[in-house]
Parts: structure tokens; C-alpha cells; sequence
């Protein structure tokens, strides 16, 4: 019997690419990152996209603006009062010779600050006080009459006339940004934690909530590890609206004169002070109306693209 020498031979798999893999191979993949999926969806929205590149705009001009004009918001030129748009001042003056220029880019960073403050505060306490709400609801009849007593107190404060009570408020107390932040945080919550409650009725009796609390897990970590990111998407879509919503508001307010107060200027307080001057100087009134038209249409596309990029059975989501 004949010896025969076998060469060792190199595995095929090594030159085997997925071009040359049968139809049927399974083909190990790279799992795509959740925040890349949902950045993905969100950029495929065109408007989307443009309303980040507004916000993103916005926020610049409020941060490098009063550095790229040599006036401050509140330094007159009284060489120059109530004159137009011009290449010492860009956006022109108003009567008492403020710089509009320094002023918008002023009023743009004082209302989005207020926006972003109040639209995250409010989404955080409607977040916690819905969800408990519903939560409780369904641990006996004393987590019942809690439900009750919590629906009745959100109830309450919805039906109050909260417009005028901060109108009061922020007029008695010289009208400050800090203080119009602290009551549109305690007038502003009560709405969206009645939608997140709603929501929440069917979250409670999901298998996952059911078995952590038969295991014994406390109510809270119930509450911040299963409830309210089962509600993510909705919080973050709640929170880019709110910020609309609170600029609009604080908007409000200022042009009613019972919001931000002199020296201290927002885009409300810029198109009151323009009222008296449309057809005389309408640069003092159209340059802050741009600018917070800008805002409300970027805040809702942007909160449209996150609809989309954040909901699984939208156009979007099918296509990622």
C-alpha cells in the first residue's frame, strides 16, 4: 500500500466575499445604531432639515451677533435716531437710536433661552406626573382614588384663567425673564400631563410593568425605567412644540406690555415698540416679525421630522 501525501489545502471561505456568497448564505451585518437610524429618518425630511439649519442660524446669531456690531442692545446712537437699514447699522434704528441689530440678535437669544427652559421643564414634570398618575391607577383602590384626586387637581388647574393670573403675577413683580420662565413652568404643564396620562393608561398594563412590579421593583424605577421611555418619542416631539408654544406665549405677553420689561428686550417687546411706527419705519417692525416667523416654522418642521423619524410605521420609518 502506497503512501499518498496529502497537501493541506487553504478553507474556501477565505476568499469568499459577499458578491460570491450563495443567494441563501447568511451574511453577518453591523447592527445600525438606534440614534443613527433615527438621525437618518429625521434627515430624509427635507423641511426637517431646514428647520434644524433655521434653529441652528438662530442660536448663532444670538451667541455671535452683539459681538459683530460695535452697539449693545441697549447703548442709543443718538446720531442716528430712527434712521433705516444702512452700513453702520445694519438693521436699522429705532426712534430712541437702539441699535435693531444688536436688539434682535439680543431678543432672539433672551426668547429661545426662555423657550428651551420652559419647554424641557414643563415636558420633565408632565412626563413624572402623568405617568405616575396613570401608574397608580392601577395598584388597588387606594392607587385608584389617587388617580382621582391627581385627574381632578390637573383639572382644576386647566379650567383656571391662567392668563390672567400671569399676567398679574409678572406685571406685580417688574416683569423680569427669570420670573416669566417660573410661571409659564407652573402654568404650562398641566396640559401635556394629561395627554401623557392618557397614553400611559395602556403602558400600566403592559406584561414587562406587571412582572417588575410582582417582582417587587419600586414604583420609581418602574416609572424611569419602563413607563416613561415607552413614551420617549411623544416627550420629544412634545418638547420641540413646546418651544414654539412658549416663544409664542412669551411673545404674547411682550407685546401686551406685561412680559419683559425695559431695558431688557425679546421679539415681543421689539414688535410692540414697532406698532406706532409701521408705515413710518416698517424695518423696526418686519426685521423681529422675520425672525420669529423663522422660529415657528422651524420649530414645527423640526417636530414634524421628529414625528417621522421617531414613529416605525411612518414613510420614514419605512424606508430606513
Amino acid at each position: 500500500m502506497s503512501n499518498v501525501k496529502i497537501e493541506p489545502t487553504e478553507p474556501e471561505s477565505r476568499d469568499l466575499t459577499p458578491e460570491t456568497l450563495p443567494a441563501d448564505a447568511d451574511v453577518p451585518t453591523k447592527r445600525t445604531k438606534i440614534w443613527k437610524l433615527y438621525l437618518r429618518r429625521f434627515m430624509r425630511n427635507r423641511m426637517a432639515a431646514l428647520g434644524l439649519v433655521i434653529i441652528i442660524s438662530l442660536v448663532l446669531f444670538a451667541i455671535v451677533g452683539p459681538y459683530m456690531t460695535p452697539w449693545k442692545y441697549d447703548d442709543p446712537d443718538f446720531l442716528a435716531l430712527g434712521e433705516p437699514p444702512s452700513a453702520n447699522h445694519w438693521f436699522g434704528t429705532q426712534a430712541a437710536g437702539n441699535d435693531l441689530f444688536a436688539q434682535c440678535a439680543h431678543a432672539v437669544g433672551r426668547s429661545l433661552i426662555i423657550g428651551f427652559t420652559v419647554s424641557i421643564s414643563t415636558t420633565i414634570i408632565a412626563a413624572i406626573v402623568g405617568t405616575a398618575t396613570a401608574y397608580f391607577g392601577a395598584l388597588g383602590p387606594a392607587g385608584r382614588l389617587m388617580e382621582k384626586i391627581m385627574l381632578n387637581i390637573i383639572n382644576f388647574l386647566l379650567i383656571m384663567p391662567a392668563f390672567l393670573i400671569i399676567a398679574l403675577l409678572i406685571k406685580g413683580n417688574g416683569g423680569t425673564w427669570q420670573l416669566l420662565i417660573l410661571v409659564l413652568i407652573l402654568f404650562g404643564w398641566m396640559g401635556a400631563s394629561r395627554v401623557i396620562w392618557s397614553l400611559s393608561m395602556s403602558i400600566r398594563e403592559r406584561e414587562f410593568v406587571t412582572a417588575a412590579r410582582y417582582m417587587g421593583v419600586s414604583s420609581i424605577k418602574i416609572l424611569w425605567r419602563h413607563m416613561i421611555p415607552n413614551i420617549g418619542s411623544l416627550l420629544i416631539i412634545q418638547m420641540s412644540l413646546g418651544v414654539q408654544a412658549t416663544i409664542m406665549a412669551e411673545t404674547s405677553y411682550s407685546f401686551l406690555g406685561i412680559g419683559i420689561q425695559e431695558p431688557d428686550v425679546s421679539l415681543g417687546s421689539l414688535l410692540s415698540s414697532s406698532t406706532g411706527a409701521l408705515y413710518s419705519s416698517p424695518w423696526l417692525f418686519w426685521f423681529p416679525a422675520s425672525i420669529l416667523t423663522l422660529i415657528t416654522l422651524a420649530a414645527a418642521f423640526i417636530a414634524d421630522g421628529l414625528r417621522d423619524a421617531l414613529d416605525p410605521n411612518s414613510a420614514a420609518g419605512g424606508r430606513a
